[in-house]
């Protein structure tokens, strides 16, 4: 994670998951390790994609970063994907191996609908069951020497991934088309067109960073890609002010525009600010943070995964001279 150093003294969580897409339970899981635990920072690590599960129906990594990032709205919790550099994919890969993973950093479980009770007498806990902290000292987990681990019966939320995915309707790649879960010739309903008002907020957009000197900017088209929005623009700024300036300019702008209220994300920072117009996302960083989270290599290296390989074109031989004819 940039600008953490590698002696910090910081109590920092781990979330790690799909996150597609990030929601409410996230949050409150991670407002309650915070609490309970005596936290300084909850990190999410969005996996680039869960080996344990099917990619069907999975959002593309940025999407789904983007997602995790306007959801977290909170300064103590950062969102990344380090997966995607370290080249790992498990958990146990990510921190080092079950075992190990207990052996290398205290684990806090917290209570989920319908797995809390049932998972503790699973292997894993009953095998470190004489490591598990009494209730009531969960706030010494993170100083703990490992393995260590609690269990916190915190009040339960109902939010699940897989429960939005089954209700959210999928967006077609043509605007103003109909759209319906099960039966499109009943209770269908026709979304309006909105190519023009996006199109429109898009240039507004462009004109505002090229207004405040914003530089390197890049504008990826998500329609037929993701659900979550029309248009990704990526931006930078030389300091964390400007980030913060262009951000709100950006955010007036599309206001007086008519756009209504547009929320801003990250101005506590200045690292990252994130503008959600709706149909039109600007992610705005200072050079190092853009470098490092590299939203614009995600969306090419999910291209290049889906994007058939040329075929080469076999060489033509060349033409054999003919022999001339000896005369008779």
């Amino acid at each position: 994670m940039p600008d953490v150093p590698r002696d910090t003294t910081r109590r920092i969580g781990l979330l790690g998951g799909s996150f597609n897409p990030a929601h409410d339970g996230h949050r409150h899981i991670s407002l309650e390790a915070l609490r309970r635990l005596g936290l300084d920072e909850v990190w999410w690590l969005v996996s680039p994609q869960n080996p344990l599960k099917s990619d069907d129906g999975m959002e593309p990594l940025p999407s789904r970063v983007a997602r995790a990032r306007q959801l977290s709205r909170h300064p103590r919790i950062r969102v990344g994907a380090p997966e995607l550099l370290l080249g790992t994919r498990y958990t146990l890969d990510t921190v080092r191996g079950w075992r190990e993973l207990f052996a290398a950093i205290p684990i806090a479980a917290f209570a989920r609908p319908g797995w809390s009770y049932p998972a503790l007498a699973a292997v894993a806990p009953r095998a470190f069951a004489r490591h598990r902290l009494a209730a009531g000292q969960e706030r010494t987990l993170a100083s703990c020497e490992p393995p260590a681990w609690c269990f916190i019966p915190s009040r339960l939320d109902s939010h699940s991934a897989t429960a939005i995915r089954a209700v959210r309707p999928r967006r077609t790649t043509r605007k103003g088309t109909t759209i319906s879960d099960h039966n499109p010739a009943k209770g269908a309903r026709q979304l309006p067109d909105r190519s023009k008002a996006s199109n429109a907020m898009l240039a507004l957009a462009r004109h505002s960073l090229e207004e405040d000197k914003a530089e390197n900017v890049v504008v990826i088209d998500l329609k037929g890609k993701s659900a979550f929005a029309d248009y990704m623009v990526i931006a930078s700024g030389r300091s964390n002010r400007q980030v913060v300036a262009i951000g709100e300019h950006l955010a007036d702008r599309l206001k007086q525009a008519g756009h209504g209220y547009i929320p801003v994300e990250g101005k506590q920072t200045g690292d990252w600010v994130l503008v959600d117009g709706g149909d039109v996302v600007v992610h705005i960083f200072r050079p190092e943070p853009r470098a490092f989270y590299a939203l614009e290599k995600m969306w090419a290296l999910e291209e290049e995964a889906t994007e058939p390989k040329p075929v080469k074109a076999k060489a033509a031989r060349p033409a054999r001279p003919r022999r001339a004819k000896k005369p008779a």
